[in-house]
């Protein structure tokens, strides 16, 4: 069982106090509910308080700025900081530098191409975080799909629906083949977002599964 510390308390404060006033894409949802369902996920699929802590952080260098780093580092520990900088994609200031839909789309290619070269090599502890934040964010498409929002939902993102699908299913392929985990139901975990992934594929029309791996990820 792990065991949680006020250090994980810090961790809750330090992730609403860095968000405060962020909101899901799309939704008036306050991004803490995010933060919060990974690092449970986290926790759900056996990770230590470590991983938990970085569950509730994972978003805080890429959306609130670099700076963040060394106070993670020295709050936390160098684990912690370790595992966000894995989770870490761009930064807030990068993304908003690209005004144009052709170029919003040429710099997500680029970084959603270089994270999942990296996720394939990533640590097993950062690869549960990862997993974990992209399972709760599929979730939340999913859940969209069946609701109201319908295929719509795909509208929220840069790469649309045909580049969001081929996106996760490249995450639930890497995901599915790394073998070597601290986390004993990671096995549980890799099987849950493949689930999640391949009912994303049938509510958005686009059965069968498209088989492109991630280096061919197409405009939208």
């Amino acid at each position: 069982m792990t065991a949680i510390t006020t250090r994980y308390s810090a961790g809750v404060e330090y992730a609403r106090s860095a968000h405060a006033g962020h909101l899901r894409k799309g939704t008036s949802i306050p991004y803490l509910y995010h933060l919060l369902g990974v690092s449970s996920l986290v926790l759900e699929y056996g990770g230590t308080e470590d991983q938990a802590i970085a569950g509730l952080l994972h978003d805080v260098i890429e959306d609130c700025g670099f700076e963040h780093e060394k106070r993670i580092r020295t709050e936390f520990g160098d684990a912690v900081a370790n595992i966000v900088l894995d989770c870490t994609d761009g930064t807030a200031s990068s993304k908003a530098a690209n005004t144009t839909q052709e170029s919003r789309f040429a710099d997500w290619q680029r970084r959603k191409m270089a994270y999942l070269a990296h996720l394939a090599e990533t640590p097993a502890t950062s690869l549960l975080v990862s997993a974990c934040d992209k399972l709760h964010n599929s979730r939340a498409i999913l859940t969209d799909l069946q609701g109201d929002a319908g295929i719509a939902v795909f509208d929220r993102f840069t790469a649309r629906k045909r580049g969001t699908l081929q996106y996760y299913e490249s995450l639930a392929s890497i995901v599915l083949k790394h073998n070597a985990t601290q986390a004993p139901r990671f096995r549980d975990l890799a099987r849950e977002l493949d689930r999640t992934v391949a009912s994303m594929h049938v509510l958005a029309g686009n059965e069968p599964r498209e088989p492109l791996p991630w280096w061919a990820i197409q405009a939208p």
